[in-house]
């Protein structure tokens, strides 16, 4: 069944001639139902039914879905919690071993929630297969019903519902299989798994509303990877580093994650405990590279919940039998850990939330936050179990390539494990945001972020920023062109830098107090200081607070310029060192001006690249109405 990339553009060529598409051929080259031993034919899913050589579409799983539930009423329950840009149904299966799917009364008897996402890269859709599969057989043939003995399992099946159905067998040239899959961006071509913290597609809002009404005590996202070729089929990562509590951290790294390896290991397939990135693609031997998890990805964002958040990567070149079945054992083993582990994540996550919510109780005490995170240079010795390979210099791109055998190479290589703080901020009793600045309120809003409204204009000091050195992205990412370089293909942006300062500041009437004595605190931290990774300031939606608006006529300048220099020396040996020593400065006209006018109070009311937003020490004062 296994179709290599090779063999697939021989059936391009071939197949074509013949009016045969790649998908057909993949189809034919597939082990036929007849042939395929199904057990539980009755109750085999789509993908089952096929041999693993396609996957169902939107119509086909939730045909699936809606027949399992109707057979077991009492323990699953297909919920709608949105629409999708296209307008498609954004859905939950819930299963209860006892029919209880309210949310509020599983968490009053202490019954652990997990969540599943699939299909947010909608071509990467093997966490659905498995899910339908690990549903029935918790509820209609009951071999794997003790996993819903205390714990209860939530999953999406189709995150990226739109992506899912644009589909095609040319969508993932690095995957082997299904004949078809989905696209990874949705309707309007965003990529869900960069969009949770800035929050502008319809189904980020939706999955906002459904993951605070579930609170879940665990979160899963099924992932296929791409990159390298290696022995493992099932990668996993559960975020640990230093934004994580030091309780969950300590239990995600003493429990959970050698837990989940061996139940892997156990049951047929073969798991890395870490996410695999290669620190030089052209020679694996150079080591494992830091995986940092900023806010825009799910599991990034989990953290900022308080919630353990796991990320699944089937490998992309084992056939999708093996995928589906090695994401179906990682579930099983999640759930048999959560049954067994309840009352200990529950506690956990209570003390997170406990944590966040006492970030701004004490806002002069120096309680700082991490922002964000890069490699310090440890390195931790990583049994890496891969495919030898040989390198040569590449006719085609001039650079080396890598060429793998499937013959094992079992060696220890460097990981980067080792975590720094890069930014970090102490935390304010609160955040005041202008009333006009809508956008970055209703994202807020979205979050479901608590805040309180001004009654009145209010003018008093505050803690602001007054930044610079800005540089945006050319190319778009994500549909914006933010200050960071987005994913490595992409640049240049810079963020330049952020100053602390004190300025007296004037707020209308309407303006958001957000105060740091709540759940979601480390949410708003995220998005309101300018030097987090996915702020709302990084993201554009601050951009135009750097234009200036006001300028200095030219006749004006020449003017005002002599009279600054004859008032001042000092100023003037400063504009002529600068013209000696900067060419580029002394051949702009408009340069050499603008450094008079930017020495001038005219030029400081243009107040550019002072951040709107202030930071409150204390909320005394203050008009609000909670």
């Amino acid at each position: 069944m296994r179709i290599g990339l090779a063999l697939m553009m021989a059936m391009v060529s071939s197949g074509a001639a013949h009016g045969q598409t790649v998908a057909q051929a993949r189809l034919m080259d597939a082990p036929k139902v007849a042939d395929c031993k199904v057990e539980g034919a009755e109750w085999a899913t789509p993908a089952e039914k096929s041999c693993y050589a396609t996957t169902p579409d939107y119509a086909e799983t939730m045909a699936y879905l809606k027949r399992v539930q109707t057979a077991a009423p009492g323990q699953v329950r297909v919920e709608g919690f949105g629409k999708t840009g296209e307008g498609r149904e954004l859905d939950i299966v819930i299963a209860s071993k006892d029919g209880v799917f309210d949310p509020a009364a599983i968490h009053a008897a202490k019954r652990p929630i997990v969540l599943v996402q699939n299909s947010i890269h909608a071509g990467e859709m093997d966490g659905k297969d498995a899910c339908l599969a690990l549903l029935r057989d918790m509820v209609i043939n009951k071999t794997k019903a003790a996993l819903l003995e205390r714990a209860v399992f939530v999953f999406i099946p189709m995150y990226n519902a739109d992506g899912h159905e644009r589909r095609s067998p040319y969508n993932r040239i690095n995957q082997e299989g299904p004949a078809e899959m989905g696209w990874r961006g949705n309707g309007t071509n965003i990529n869900l798994n960069r969009d949770y913290l800035k929050a502008d597609a319809p189904e980020t809002r939706a999955f906002m509303a459904m993951f605070h009404r579930w609170l879940p005590d665990f979160f899963v996202d099924d992932h296929v990877t791409d990159g390298a070729d290696y022995q493992y089929d099932v990668a996993f990562t559960i975020d640990d580093g230093p934004n994580v509590p030091s309780g969950t951290a300590k239990w995600v790294k003493e429990v959970a994650t050698p837990t989940l390896e061996k139940y892997v290991d156990a049951h047929g397939h073969l798991a890395s405990p870490t996410y695999i990135t290669l620190v030089n693609d052209n020679d694996p031997a150079d080591g494992l590279g830091f995986n940092d998890d900023p806010p825009r990805f799910s599991t990034g964002y989990v953290v900022l919940e308080g919630r353990p958040g796991m990320l699944v990567e089937l490998h992309m070149l084992k056939d999708y039998r093996t995928r589906v079945t090695g994401n179906y054992e990682i579930l099983a083993g999640l759930m048999e850990l959560m049954n067994r582990d309840a009352d200990k994540v529950i506690a956990l996550n209570a003390a997170a939330d406990k944590e966040a919510e006492g970030l701004g109780s004490h806002p002069l005490s120096n309680v700082r936050y991490p922002l964000a995170l890069a490699w310090d240079g440890q390195t931790t010795p990583f049994l890496f179990r891969g495919y030898k390979y040989t390198r040569e210099l590449s006719a085609v791109s001039g650079a080396m390539r890598v060429e793998y055998t499937h013959e094992p190479w079992n060696v220890s290589l460097p990981f980067q494990t080792g975590a720094k703080v890069v930014t970090e901020t102490t935390v304010p009793a609160a955040y005041i945001v202008p009333v006009q600045w809508t956008k970055v309120i209703d994202v807020l809003a979205a979050h479901q972020v608590q805040m309180e409204r001004t009654t009145a204009a209010w003018t008093g000091e505050v803690e602001t920023y007054q930044c610079a050195g800005m540089t945006w992205q050319d190319p778009p990412f994500e549909g914006r062109h933010p200050t960071f370089n987005g994913e490595a293909m992409h640049g240049p942006g810079k963020f330049g830098s952020c100053v602390l300062v004190r300025e007296k500041m004037s707020f209308p009437a309407g303006s958001a107090v957000v105060r740091m004595d709540q759940r979601l605190s480390k949410v708003a931290l995220e998005w309101l200081e300018p030097a987090a990774p996915d702020s709302a300031l990084q993201w554009g939606f601050f951009d135009s607070i750097f234009e200036q608006k006001e300028y200095g006529e030219a006749y004006v300048l020449e003017v005002l310029a002599r009279e600054m220099m004859a008032k001042d020396p000092k100023l003037k040996a400063e504009f002529e060192k600068k013209v000696a020593s900067d060419p580029a400065f002394a051949a702009n006209a408009y340069a050499r001006l603008e450094f008079f006018y930017e020495r001038t109070p005219w030029f400081g009311a243009n107040r550019v690249g002072m951040y709107p937003v202030g930071r409150l020490l204390s909320v005394d004062g203050v008009p609000v109405a909670r």
